[in-house]
């Protein structure tokens, strides 16, 4: 009985060892970002149940916080410990696209040109635009992208528990 015991938990270490904890860890780190990055296709943050963005006061083209890209496509693993797997991004403006707040900036508008157009009696031309500083005042909503859910959560512990199933059916 003892050898079987042995032979068995030998064969378990050699399985499992460290490749299914990387397996685990790197499935988790998948899932975390592909569902960071479908928050951005379907316009919301699931946590328990779907809660919608907040639409644009003007209507424009194009999806919802998606100009370049850039955000969406900088959400990555920035960290990883022994039992835990970190993702974020380094864009400058994504915590207060993820969070919402008011933005109270001075910025410096230069000095340059603007073409004018025909209206009535002014003809065209160039006028000149003289440098000023302009004071913004924007309120951005919390539009989350990025953060604990439970959703998520769950997802991450089926795929671990069918994984480490797998692994255990293969001895």
């Amino acid at each position: 009985m003892t050898e079987v015991n042995k032979a068995f938990w030998q064969k378990l270490e050699k399985q499992l060892g460290d490749t299914l904890h990387k397996k685990l860890l790197n499935e988790a780190s998948y899932r975390a970002v592909r569902f960071s990055k479908q928050r951005f296709i379907q316009k919301n943050w699931v946590n328990t149940m779907p809660e919608p963005w907040k639409p644009r006061k003007l209507k424009a083209s194009g999806t919802l916080m998606v100009q370049s890209g850039r955000l969406k496509r900088s959400i990555r693993e920035v960290g990883r410990t022994a039992t835990t797997v970190t993702i974020g991004t380094d864009v400058p403006y994504a915590r207060i696209h993820n969070e919402g707040g008011i933005v109270k900036e001075t910025v410096q508008v230069k000095a340059h040109s603007r073409k004018r157009s025909a209206r009535q009696n002014r003809g065209t031309g160039a006028i000149a635009v003289k440098s000023h500083s302009r004071r913004m005042n924007v309120r951005i909503p919390a539009r989350p992208f990025i953060g604990e859910s439970k959703a998520l959560l769950n997802k991450i512990e089926k795929k671990m528990n069918l994984l480490a199933n797998n692994a255990l059916k293969n001895l």
